[in-house]
């Protein structure tokens, strides 16, 4: 079903401005002021140009009453261009990420509450960081001193939308470049007309005279470490460390990330600069692709040489292939290379030079034997010349198999832990959830792990040890807690509505009939928001409760609680 396209009068828009002044503060936007729609998509339009004074600047901002901090609008120049322009003659389209440097979100923003409890978490908005999604065009023009005309026309937002976003610049940014700001103006003065993001809706977003179709959620095969076709396997299991899908030496985080007086950052990097192989050469996983020339390879010939590096260094357990795939998170530059035909497995001690092979290079061993079944079926595709859709299909579902032996232990064992709801009482507090304890589950798989659905052998204890050690397991399972704390107050507030709440005022004081107003109208208040799992039926009598209880205090009471 489709939603509504942006119904109501077209607000009043603020004129198309250059980049305003340094300010680390945003202007704050409610859904009732301009541009509201607009903020549920984009944060904001940014044009980097190329001066050459100043090298890549900030052409404007829009809706110019949104601010960016020094820090940001320098990330957003340099990462908008690709490190070398030598080998991007024409269009070129890419996406970065960026940490927000201060400031605070604008409030509106609150329904995002909504929009999380129905969305996958790889999904969802991110809080602390924008997604740069660019249009690149380097074209040779003698009207200009350097000989050739250089901009980006950039989406900067909060979802991880790539291919939406990707799609929409493939047809704003050619109409862009030729007309320049009145095009952009009108650009988003449509988006401020589209609906809000809503999960399981198929969505109608008008643009230009044509309507783009946005499913959420959907599978899509895109340059991103959460909408990697792979990674829709992965959704149990949201990748909770940093990622960069381009990442330069002007990066506000280049000394943080590139120190060597500790232990590499939980991050992965997608670089195109010869430079980072001998200044991360510590770092214990690199996947180095060809240089920036197809040599008559079709893409897909090339991923099938990639993936074979992948697959053959052992990393077929869902953590381990996560790590490996994540690092395939394409650059600007089209890297698909020359590659040899056989690319072999290298540990990081020979990375030294820049003159390196393409490979893949880890200091990782694998927990799980390698499917040797399945890399032969994906190395035959590849000789005969399987499309592409087909190999991946193949490794989507070898690696949702794999996941779901992985996780279902482990949802198994959290299930346990949830209180029994027969002890769910309406007139105590629940009971808590018990704790996850490491020993006790890794003592259940002896009679319910993962070797009840998966045939691949291997230490599948010391796979689990792993990941508990990582961030991955740490959002997993605040992630589980906080669903299963949610639900334990729905059942809590389900036993009070089918309690007989006069039998249980007759010998109560009016401070403790009070107490349950109020904890009633709280509840209410979080589950009409979307936070509790409760059917409209036990919301509607959720209300009448309050009524009949208010209803049976003093008048004065009432009054307090009800006020005119």
């Amino acid at each position: 079903m489709d939603a509504p396209l942006g119904a109501g009068p077209r607000r009043a828009r603020t004129s198309l401005g250059a980049a305003g002044p340094v300010s680390s503060c945003r202007a704050a936007r409610t859904p009732a002021a301009p541009w509201a729609r607009f903020s549920a998509w984009l944060e904001c339009v940014c044009v980097v140009t190329f001066d050459l004074e100043l090298g890549q600047a900030l052409e404007l901002v829009y809706p110019n009453d949104f601010r960016l901090t020094d820090k940001e609008k320098s990330s957003i120049c340099y990462l908008s261009f690709p490190d070398s322009h030598s080998g991007c003659l024409g269009d070129t389209q890419f996406s970065f990420r960026m940490r927000q440097c201060g400031g605070q979100r604008s409030p509106w923003h609150a329904n995002d509450r909504h929009y999380h409890s129905r969305a996958p978490v790889t999904l969802q908005r991110e809080p602390a960081h924008y997604f740069g999604y660019v249009y690149f065009r380097q074209v040779k023009d003698s009207s200009v001193k350097r000989g050739y005309f250089q901009k980006s026309l950039v989406l900067v937002s909060r979802l991880p939308f790539v291919r939406l976003f990707q799609a929409l610049l493939s047809l704003i940014a050619p109409e862009y470049f030729d007309k320049l700001a009145p095009c952009l103006e009108a650009v988003c003065s449509e988006i401020d007309q589209w609906p809000v993001p809503l999960p399981g809706q198929t969505l109608n977003l008008p643009v230009m005279g044509v309507v783009v179709q946005n499913l959420l959620p959907a599978p899509m095969v895109l340059p991103s470490v959460h909408e990697l076709d792979l990674f829709s396997c992965l959704q149990p299991l949201r990748f909770c460390c940093d990622f960069r899908p381009y990442f330069t030496i002007h990066d506000s985080e280049f000394k943080e990330f590139t120190t060597r007086t500790q232990a590499p950052p939980n991050v992965v990097l997608g670089v195109t600069n010869p430079f980072f192989i001998k200044t991360l050469q510590h770092w214990p996983h690199i996947l180095r692709v060809g240089e920036p020339k197809m040599s008559g390879k079709a893409p897909g010939e090339v991923q099938g040489v990639v993936l074979r590096s992948l697959i053959e260094c052992g990393t077929s357990e869902p953590v381990g292939m996560a790590r490996a795939v994540g690092t395939e998170a394409w650059p600007p530059a089209c890297l698909l290379g020359d590659l040899p035909k056989q690319v072999k497995l290298k540990k990081p001690s020979r990375l030294k030079t820049l003159d390196t092979k393409p490979g893949l290079y880890t200091a990782y061993t694998a927990y799980l034997h390698r499917d040797k079944a399945l890399l032969k079926r994906l190395l035959k595709g590849v000789q005969k010349k399987r499309p592409s859709d087909v190999q991946s299909a193949l490794l989507r579902r070898h690696l949702l198999e794999l996941t779901q032996s992985f996780i279902i232990p482990l949802e198994h064992y959290m299930a346990s832990l949830m209180p029994l709801q027969k002890s769910i009482t309406p007139w105590k507090t629940p009971p808590q959830i018990r704790p996850f304890s490491q020993d006790d589950f890794l003592r259940s798989l002896e009679h319910a792990g993962p070797q009840l659905t998966c045939i691949l052998k291997g230490d599948w204890l010391g796979l689990y040890r792993r990941f508990f050690k990582s961030p991955h397991f740490d959002g997993w399972y605040r992630q589980r807690h906080k669903e299963m704390a949610l639900k334990l107050e729905a059942l809590h507030l389900e036993a009070i509505c089918e309690a007989n709440i006069e039998t249980w005022m007759k010998d109560k004081s009016e401070v403790e009939v009070v107490d349950l107003v109020l904890k009633l109208r709280e509840k209410l208040v979080r589950a009409q928001g979307h936070q509790l799992p409760v059917k409209e039926a036990t919301l509607q009598r959720t209300q009448l409760y309050i009524e009949m209880v208010i209803g049976s205090l003093p008048k004065d009471l009432q009054a307090v609680l009800c006020p005119p």
